[in-house]
């Protein structure tokens, strides 16, 4: 989906003097102490920090001074978050999940009155980077759009280090997570009025999680045996990287209600103006929960659109091999998406992204998307990382040890204003998709 240039929203700031004391109000974060320990940071550089414990799994991973607890119903948060933010002197609103009905809330209680507002999740660049980001991310992301732009961020920012420097901890997220979300939901009644963002329950996605893991461990062979098969043989093909049904990603910054129209919507489009030889590669995200079977739903749309020789489920296997080789990536708003241009391959974007820009992701039609798209510009794409990472990146991780403790300095270095440390990026114009854009029939691919 094409940005509209036109809509760029810029709200006024509340000015911190030198020296003065910050009053940070925490909401919902990683599964993590990451935002406990930011407090801690914090408050020894003489702010003061509030959470706001919505759900048992908050008040689980803060257990410090400071936390509040909501008890109420969706239709009494409005007043509480307002009041709060006015009583306490708010100055700074600190979360994860921008788009969560809570988060959005409060996100416009807090620019109604000029605070900062401030999102993290994990690193646009990975293993070992987190992203922190003014307003929001994606489609709320306020980093420029404009080539140029770009450019002249990446001419006043030093080369990056980007070597990997911090393990984490998949095993510790997996525990801290499951605890998060199960003992919130078995503990429901400690905050009766809680509504969670999550689609489906937790008990069945980690079920579904930790099945798929093992099955892929059976299925990735044959993933890798098939892309080297078709390496050798010389054949061109397209790849297709699924998200997370559930991911906000796809329910907040594209056209799409669910991740089956996509699909649909990218085979009927390969079906009809790819080259007559080559193939599309469609992977399944690899921790997704199998609630719906991607298999099935894939196989059936290659059926409908002609093409069922030439359209592949891959289960597993290794993502860079897979890329190496491909001809080009369609996605929705995945960080597949990076992956790609880093292997320099055509890349095309179906909703809102930060990457999405002229000179990096194909700006034309999905029809044409198969024949005419180009690599991304190399020096537009150096600039790219050189860009985000001196603006919206730090380097840590959110679980493990020596990443987590890196992560926290960074953080409340970057929060800190009395120090002037944070450098703003204002210029990107905020986008929401439209559905349909550029892609033929879309209600009818929704209920196909």
């Amino acid at each position: 989906m094409r940005a509209d240039p036109a809509r760029n929203v810029e709200p006024a700031r509340q000015a911190v003097r030198p020296g003065a004391r910050q009053v940070f109000l925490f909401l919902q974060g990683p599964v993590t102490p990451y935002f406990a320990r930011v407090a801690d940071a914090l408050e020894a550089r003489g702010h003061r920090c509030l959470r706001v414990n919505l759900c048992f799994g908050d008040w689980l991973f803060w257990r410090r001074a400071g936390g509040v607890n909501f008890r109420g119903t969706r239709e009494t948060w409005p007043a509480f978050i307002a009041d709060l933010i006015d009583r306490e002197g708010v100055t700074d609103l600190m979360l994860l999940g921008e788009q969560r009905y809570y988060h959005k809330v409060a996100i416009a209680a807090a620019k109604a009155r000029g605070l900062n507002v401030t999102v993290t999740d994990f690193g646009y660049l990975r293993p070992d980077w987190i992203t922190l980001e003014r307003d929001g991310m994606s489609g709320d992301s306020c980093f420029p759009k404009d080539p140029e732009a770009v450019m002249a961020l990446a001419a006043k920012a030093p080369e990056p280090d980007l070597v990997p420097r911090y393990r984490d901890s998949f095993w510790l997220q997996a525990v801290w997570d499951m605890g998060y979300h199960l003992m919130s939901n078995w503990l429901w009644w400690l905050y009766p009025g809680y509504k969670s963002h999550q689609v489906h329950h937790p008990a069945l996605v980690y079920m579904g999680t930790g099945l798929h893991i093992l099955r892929a461990k059976r299925t990735g062979p044959r993933g890798d045996a098939l892309v080297r098969r078709l390496r050798e043989a010389g054949t061109t093909y397209y790849v297709l990287p699924l998200q997370m049904e559930n991911d906000f990603q796809l329910r907040a910054y594209s056209p799409f209600f669910d991740l089956k129209t996509p699909i649909h919507a990218v085979i009927r489009s390969f079906s009809e103006h790819a080259p007559a030889e080559s193939r599309l590669l469609v992977k399944i995200h690899p921790l997704d929960p199998g609630i719906r079977n991607w298999a099935r739903i894939v196989r059936r749309s290659a059926v409908k659109w002609g093409v069922s020789d030439r359209v592949d489920f891959v289960d597993g296997g290794d993502l860079g091999a897979m890329l190496e080789g491909c001809r080009g990536v369609v996605t929705v708003n995945s960080t597949v998406g990076l992956w790609s241009m880093r292997a320099n391959k055509p890349t095309m974007t179906l909703g809102a992204a930060i990457y999405d820009i002229q000179g990096l992701t194909y700006q034309g039609a999905l029809e044409t998307f198969w024949t005419k798209a180009e690599p991304p510009r190399r020096e537009l794409w150096d600039a790219f990382i050189k860009a985000i990472v001196a603006n919206i990146q730090i380097r840590g991780v959110y679980y493990k040890g020596e990443g987590l403790a890196a992560a926290v300095e960074a953080t409340a270095s970057r929060l800190d204003l009395t120090q002037g440390a944070w450098l703003e990026v204002r210029s990107r114009a905020r986008t929401a998709p439209e559905a349909g854009d550029d892609l033929p029939g879309i209600e009818a691919l929704q209920n196909a």
